[in-house]
């Protein structure tokens, strides 16, 4: 009898950030989590799609580095084939753009995977979920209801399919 073992190797990391929980699935805080969600027509904490890893962290916002770290690891996925989607106050909602590395601006989810990971040298696509009215507290605006994930999930593709400059450049192009 032959077992068949899939290789521990993987090509790319896509995680989407996001808080574990039914309270938590519609926010914007969650738009990572939604995308991986469209991406592999699953919910799952993690699943591989033929040389692809797809992870949503069950280990809420400020701690998912405990959880891509390990798994970058394990599929030995360098950081720059690690691509993130997350929640983006500093763009309008809907807007994405994508970059390579920079700084965490505040983002806890970020400043996790950089510590974890040991650098920023990751890939970003970053959602833009917009800043809340004057005298709405963050906190409050990124746990409330919303969040479009429109052209994320074709966002990362593009990046797998087409490599992160190529792709960079069209989707940063969009109006």
């Amino acid at each position: 009898m032959r077992f068949f073992f899939a290789p521990r190797h993987a090509s790319w990391l896509v995680v989407g950030l996001g808080n574990p929980g039914p309270e938590y699935a519609d926010t914007r805080h969650n738009v990572g989590f939604r995308v991986v969600e469209r991406l592999t027509q699953m919910k799952a904490w993690y699943t591989r799609i033929g040389d692809v890893v797809y992870c949503t962290p069950m280990t809420y916002m400020n701690l998912s580095g405990d959880a891509v770290a390990p798994l970058a690891r394990k599929y030995t996925v360098p950081a720059d084939h690690i691509i993130v989607v997350h929640d983006e106050l500093n763009l309008p909602e809907g807007k994405l753009k994508v970059r390579m590395g920079g700084n965490e601006n505040g983002h806890n989810g970020l400043k996790s995977i950089s510590a974890r990971l040991g650098t920023r040298d990751y890939i970003r696509v970053r959602v833009g979920i917009g800043r809340p009215a004057r005298g709405e507290s963050i906190a409050d605006w990124v746990l409330g209801v919303g969040g479009s994930t429109d052209g994320a999930p074709e966002a990362v593709r593009a990046i797998i399919e087409e490599g992160f400059a190529k792709a960079q450049s069209h989707i940063n192009a969009r109006k």
